[in-house]
């Protein structure tokens, strides 16, 4: 098999894991079933905060897998991160041990894989630097910069 059709099986295989977890997570969440406001309760999170988190995961793995918008994918694995990462410091927080804790800091290593393995269809375009900036950086912007080119 080709270098790169391992890459795109891994990235896709990630990605999809990511974002079933983060939708079918998102609904039950959005559903507020007992299971689920029990340990929020235990966490100390208020009621309301658990629809809100359902529907931003939920949109979040949407984001991840539709075709289109680099820029709101980066949000979306920055918002997945930032929850994962919160998720493993209240379960630790509350008592729980770090052993309830290492579950969001492992699907938080298949975001960064998912991440890592973008193709560059689904990567933003840098805002500066960077040869690809180059070519779309604009011929009247050197006029306007602070630096002449001579000392």
């Amino acid at each position: 098999m080709k270098k790169e059709t391992i890459k795109t099986v891994a990235y896709w295989l990630t990605t999809g894991l990511l974002a079933l977890d983060f939708g079918v997570g998102g609904v039950f969440q959005t559903q507020r079933g007992p299971e689920v406001m029990r340990v929020m309760t235990h966490l100390g999170y208020p009621a309301y905060f658990v629809t809100l988190l359902g529907v931003w995961k939920v949109l979040g793995g949407v984001a991840l897998v539709v075709p289109g918008f680099p820029r709101l994918k980066e949000w979306a694995y920055a918002g997945i991160l930032f929850d994962l990462t919160s998720a493993a410091v209240s379960l630790a927080a509350v008592g729980d041990g770090v052993g309830p804790a290492l579950f969001p800091l492992l699907v938080a290593g298949i975001a960064l894989g998912s991440y890592a393995l973008r193709p560059d269809s689904r990567r933003c375009e840098p805002v500066s630097g960077g040869p690809r900036a180059a070519k779309r950086a604009h011929p009247a912007s050197s006029q306007f910069s602070i630096y002449s080119g001579t000392d």
